[in-house]
């Protein structure tokens, strides 16, 4: 599955314009290495992200993570990697409102949308809702999914060395990194 250049700049200049709307500053670098997630999922507004990876290293890891009204990424977790348990993760909301599930008592109703067609491979549905200030930090190996509210939403995130091309995900069509076509 793979994205076109053109989709990945327009999120991109998405994601810059959100920051600077919430006064988050980047640097010129940053802004052009702004990572679009599709998950080759192909489906960017409803199962994606954008992020920023400020640090990461064999001790630890900062990003802020951009989600566009609606937006949801996929179910997964973050395993053992060597003598590593697996990545801990600390949320915190900056802006909008984000609705994070987690293994645990599910919610009666939970309030964001499973994306259509996707339903089965959304499994946790414990309901964790964060607003601007707030914060959850997910333990390692613990089966996660967010999604945004209306406005979209920006989450920093504070963990241990992020490793993603070992997370699992619960849909086996999810590709962690896909490929970028030139546009025609």
């Amino acid at each position: 599955m793979s994205v076109k250049r053109s989709e990945v700049r327009a999120a991109q200049q998405r994601t810059a314009e959100l920051f600077g709307q919430v006064g988050i500053v980047l640097t010129a670098a940053e802004r052009d290495n702004i990572e679009v997630a599709t998950f080759g999922l192909e489906n960017l507004e409803s199962q994606g992200l954008e992020l920023i990876t400020y640090i990461n290293n064999d001790r630890y890891c900062a990003k802020e993570l951009v989600l566009f009204a609606g937006q949801t990424c996929p179910e997964h977790l973050h395993p053992p990697v060597g003598s590593d348990p697996g990545k801990l993760e600390t949320f915190r909301c900056r802006f909008g409102k984000v609705w994070l599930y987690v293994e645990g008592e599910p919610a009666a109703a939970i309030q964001a949308k499973v994306p259509a067609g996707s339903e089965p491979y959304y499994t946790v549905f414990h309901e964790i809702e964060l607003n601007p200030g707030e914060q959850y930090t997910i333990s390692p190996g613990t089966k996660h999914w967010f999604q945004a509210g209306s406005e979209g939403a920006i989450v920093s995130e504070f963990s241990s060395t992020s490793r993603d091309e070992f997370d699992i995900f619960t849909d086996p069509n999810v590709l962690r990194i896909p490929v970028i076509e030139e546009d025609q």
